[in-house]
């Protein structure tokens, strides 16, 4: 399988299975769409009427570099992968991460929230201390001999029982040595609570922090407000900044979502960028179509024209020294994850679990509102062993759609939890999101090669 596509000047051509990237001329280019169509012949013939410009010579040089190309298997490879993914994940009980929610509450009322304001559609909570340390326990019984361990801090807003977030650190780097683990955590935050201490425990023990920022003032505000309805931009953009700034080890997002209300996100990525922020991220809103901010079918050629701005004005600003990192542009053609990571994803529902503050298990948060989707808790592990396998299920060659797909090997068969909120099964899609991955992946294909390019000018 391959994939073409035209960008920033760039023809370029992608051999799906053997990930191998071309970068061709005008002529090549349209051969490559007819070779396995047409004869010899038929694709002289269609070429001279197509470029009267050129020679026959010309096209028999490039149709014999395609041919020792394909010989090479670097076009027009064979799938090898197909069978790999269903037998690995679903027979696997190891699990690597867990998504704590630590609180089911928030103090902001973002419109948006796919949490329901923070509680899941249920009671408020806090995770107690007990509960916590049970679900860390749980983790290292389950991760069988691999080291490393995630733990995401997650809400609500998990800063409202910061106290408790300080014990379960505690308690896991004590627990390290003794069974050969690392853990690295998360913190996700909405920043109001961001202070001096929270700065302080954040350098010292987060790998990473999430800062939600939507962008623009009047974005942000627009949804992201307070219990009285005031927008919470002027109170967390300060703290987000200073926490930044003092940040010496682990890495840091500034994570946006933008909706039908803001359709031109690039601006808004911009914005965080030249509020000192370089590492960012811009999400699609998560939600029923029939929300007012939802995206709809006239905003998708808006969207996927903002990917390509995005990408071009990056590169603008790598040439002035002022880069930025887009989470979604990051990609590595060289050597990239392992063919069962490209395949099988996050790992929702076998490998990575989310934990309520009562300790139920669930695939991971978007689930966690859904009865139906409870697993287990961190007491008795995972019980519902069919939901498991139903999850293990999920990889690139499990969803029919995703066949003639050339970037399956890029999403891995997409999110879960929005192909089930799409199409009422987690073996479905989310036709909206494939078309919005499609796109990042175009662009930051075309990122690595300019600025290869720019290397080498240089």
């Amino acid at each position: 399988m391959i994939h073409k596509y035209k960008l920033n000047g760039y023809n370029i051509v992608l051999d799906v299975y053997s990930n191998s990237l071309h970068i061709v001329d005008d002529i090549a280019y349209d051969i490559i769409s007819i070779y396995k169509e047409k004869s010899t012949e038929d694709i002289i013939n269609t070429m001279l009427e197509m470029h009267p410009e050129i020679t026959k010579d010309d096209i028999l040089e490039c149709l014999s570099d395609i041919s020792q190309l394909e010989k090479e298997n670097k076009l027009f490879s064979e799938d090898t992968y197909s069978n790999i993914p269903i037998r690995k994940r679903s027979n696997s009980n190891i699990v690597k991460a867990l998504c704590l929610h630590v609180a089911h509450t928030c103090n902001l009322n973002c419109e948006y929230c796919f949490a329901s304001q923070g509680n899941y559609k249920g009671k408020r909570a806090l995770m107690s201390y007990e509960v916590g340390k049970q679900a860390l326990d749980f983790l290292i019984n389950h991760s069988g001999t691999r080291r490393n361990l995630e733990v995401d801090f997650f809400g609500g807003e998990p800063l409202m029982n910061l106290d408790v977030c300080k014990q379960l650190v505690k308690y896991a780097r004590s627990i390290e040595k003794e069974h050969n683990k690392n853990f690295r955590f998360t913190l996700t935050t909405n920043g109001v609570l961001i202070d001096d201490d929270v700065i302080k425990f954040a350098n010292e023990q987060m790998d990473n922090v999430v800062l939600s920022l939507d962008g623009r003032k009047c974005v942000h505000d627009r949804l992201r407000k307070d219990i009285k309805g005031n927008g919470s931009y002027d109170l967390i953009v300060p703290k987000f900044q200073k926490l930044v700034s003092n940040r010496t080890k682990g890495t840091y997002y500034v994570r946006g979502t933008f909706t039908h209300f803001n359709t031109d996100f690039t601006n808004d990525i911009l914005h965080m960028a030249d509020l000192g922020f370089t590492e960012l991220s811009m999400e699609p809103v998560v939600c029923p179509p029939e929300d007012v901010y939802a995206l709809t079918k006239e905003d998708l050629p808006i969207i996927l024209e903002q990917y390509e701005i995005l990408a071009k004005e990056m590169l603008n600003r790598e040439k002035q020294g002022k880069e930025f990192v887009f989470y979604h542009y990051m990609i590595d053609l060289t050597h990239g994850p392992c063919i069962y990571k490209r395949l099988s994803g996050c790992g929702s529902g076998t490998e990575y679990l989310a934990v309520t503050p009562w300790g139920e298990l669930f695939p991971c948060h978007q689930f966690v509102s859904d009865s139906n989707y409870s697993m287990g808790d961190v007491w008795q592990g995972i019980t519902n062993i069919s939901l498991q396998k139903e999850f293990g299920m999920c990889n690139a060659y499990s969803r029919e759609e995703c066949k003639d797909c050339w970037a399956k090997l890029y999403c891995s068969g997409g999110c879960a939890a929005n192909a089930y909120h799409a199409s009422g099964s987690i073996l479905g899609t989310y036709e909206y999101g494939c078309e919005l991955f499609k796109k990042r992946m175009e662009c930051a294909i075309m990122l690595q090669i300019a600025r290869q390019d720019i290397k080498l000018a240089d």
